[in-house]
């Protein structure tokens, strides 16, 4: 059964391209769909449903959150103004061991809420990257992992441990690699529905 589903658009004349998204958030469980309507974000998730008007979301958090089974995850934080709250993710599972990224379609589907909201008049705080205590708490926890590391390729050399200098050197870039890429997309930041920001996007 396909996860991602091609746009559609309706057949009357007074009606605007009917957008779809779709994923499973987990292997046990049906779909969440959305759809984006001339009546707002539509919505289904774990046989609920309902219409959050446009002009209803209150705000729009985009971040960055890769997973074990997937580096490459983008998610939507949306809010409404009754204080509900819908997730979206750019991947979905297919089997017990397979978590495929939808990038082309997410990226879509986000795109063309902003742009639809933007239209209604929305005046939800959009919001990127993870919360401001978190990510000083990364960077904190970054920053003394870092001064550990040093010490210890310090003392390595000191020693003439060469196999456990190049290990460390090793393992060094390829923490920075990983762990640089999530802290640098997801530095708190606001944005506006013009400029949207495409490190959040996939």
């Amino acid at each position: 059964m396909p996860t991602s589903l091609p746009d559609r658009t309706e057949t009357s004349a007074d009606s605007a391209p009917e957008t779809r998204y779709v994923y499973k958030a987990s292997l046990i469980g049906s779909a969440h769909e959305f759809k984006l309507t001339d009546a707002g974000l539509s919505w289904h998730i774990s046989g609920k449903s309902g219409v959050w008007a446009y002009a209803d979301i209150a705000a729009i958090r985009l971040s960055y959150k890769p997973s074990s089974m997937q580096s490459r995850r983008f998610r939507a934080d949306l809010q409404g103004r009754d204080g509900g709250r819908i997730t979206i993710l750019s991947t979905t599972w297919q089997t017990v061991s397979l978590m495929v990224p939808q990038d082309r379609d997410y990226r879509a589907f986000i795109t063309e809420l902003h742009r639809r909201m933007a239209k209604a008049g929305s005046k939800a705080a959009l919001i990127a990257g993870i919360g401001r205590i978190t990510y000083a708490a990364a960077l904190a926890m970054v920053t003394l992992l870092g001064i550990a590391m040093a010490g210890l390729l310090v003392r390595a050399f000191a020693t003439g441990e060469w196999y456990g200098a190049l290990f460390l050197v090793g393992f060094v870039a390829l923490f920075s690699w990983q762990i640089g890429g999530f802290i640098k997309r997801n530095r708190p930041r606001s944005y506006d529905f013009d400029h949207l920001p495409d490190a959040l996007l996939p």
